[in-house]
């Protein structure tokens, strides 16, 4: 197949989209499929042409408030027109329910190319943790619209795809997210890092990896922070990410490291050297950090939604409570900080979970809805008069 991606992140930018379709391309492109990527000029100087792209255009983008390196992609009716009359696709990938995500949709439904769409942010969701909730349910009816008018769309968790069709959506598939379980390891521990943190071989590491901002829950990951200093004055935390939160956060726990963003292989010994992982996040789709911190062997607090629901069985390999249990939160992170013995079980089990996770078997199932799609294509995407 001819595969078009539209995207507005694309890696080396940090996020799980950008992370999730560069393992989606690599695994496609080695099965011989034909990749094109759409997507808006990136901030930061790179190379005309992706890794593994057989063609890439980019579009005029906007860089978002307090983000400059996340970019919104503008509509490119004209251009995209032409692009895909030049190389046609056999079906289109939207990873971006944006304008860019709006004006690609519209262009195949002409041109009578297939879609499939991704549920790959809770825009929705966003509107409450930016304290604009009047818009959440607007927001939602259009992400309705948008998503509906694709062959299907491709979400992480079962949940997910049983709330989406209750509400509205049709043809929603699960495709989760996959795991380098090499990469991620335990077998990156690292002493002289661990000795940097001055942390001891008994001292307990408390991680966060994730971007600092508002829709993160940061007020509870601080909370939880302090708590777990006062239970364990010893204990040292690690914070890995950047955003607009981080200042204030920084303020409120002056004990913590800040590393802000950091490269794949240093993240990797950050994950296996520490001890604990806290997973505070109510906005996911999915939660990459939560799969790499498993793997990693790590135990994860987290809450019953998303990839902690997916992945967690409580008390088997993390813990994980109801959505609405802030206190249940920050008691199981106090409490499971000051149990070594089954701080180990726990990430043991975790590491077991998550490499049943593997990147080849979630390409199959991408690759398998796309060349569905192409194959039956509905009305949506039939050639449509000039």
């Amino acid at each position: 197949m001819r595969i078009c991606l539209v995207s507005e992140t694309w890696a080396p930018e940090i996020n799980g989209v950008a992370h999730t379709l560069s393992h989606l391309s690599r695994e496609a492109s080695a099965r011989g499929h034909r990749l094109q990527l759409v997507r808006p000029t990136p901030a930061i100087p790179a190379p005309s042409r992706s890794d593994g792209m057989e063609a890439e255009l980019r579009v005029h983008g906007v860089s978002l408030p307090g983000y400059r390196e996340v970019r919104l992609g503008l509509p490119a009716p004209r251009r995209l027109g032409r692009f895909w009359q030049e190389q046609r696709p056999d079906v289109v990938y939207l990873a971006t329910q944006g304008p860019l995500g709006w004006s690609a949709q519209g262009v195949a439904r002409r041109l009578g190319i297939p879609s499939v769409a991704g549920w790959h942010t809770n825009f929705d969701h966003y509107c409450r943790d930016y304290g604009i909730p009047w818009l959440s349910d607007p927001v939602r009816g259009r992400l309705r619209t948008f998503h509906n008018r694709s062959q299907a769309t491709l979400v992480p968790t079962h949940r997910q795809a049983e709330e989406l069709t209750a509400d509205g959506f049709r043809d929603v598939r699960v495709m989760a997210r996959g795991i380098d379980g090499e990469r991620f390891s335990p077998f990156h521990r690292d002493p002289d890092l661990r000795q940097r943190w001055g942390a001891g071989e008994h001292t307990p590491v408390i991680l966060h990896v994730g971007r600092l901002a508002p829709e993160k829950n940061l007020s509870l990951l601080r909370e939880s922070c302090v708590a777990l200093s006062e239970a364990r004055p010893d204990a040292c935390i690690i914070i890995v990410g950047d955003g607009p939160g981080r200042k204030a956060l920084a303020a409120a726990l002056p004990h913590a490291h800040f590393t802000g963003f950091i490269p794949a292989e240093e993240l990797a010994r950050h994950y296996a050297s520490a001890d604990l992982f806290l997973f505070p996040s109510l906005s996911e789709t999915w939660g990459n950090v939560l799969l790499e911190a498993m793997a990693s062997g790590l135990a994860a607090v987290a809450f019953r939604h998303a990839a902690g629901a997916e992945l967690i069985d409580h008390d088997q390999n993390g813990l994980v409570l109801a959505v609405d249990d802030a206190g249940g939160f920050r008691e199981a992170a106090v409490t499971l900080c000051q149990q070594p013995a089954r701080l180990a079980r726990l990430g043991r089990h975790a590491r077991q979970r998550a490499l049943t996770y593997g990147w080849p078997a979630i390409t199959d199932t991408f690759l398998d809805v796309l060349a569905h799609a192409r194959e039956t294509p509905h009305a949506a995407s039939r050639p449509r008069p000039a």
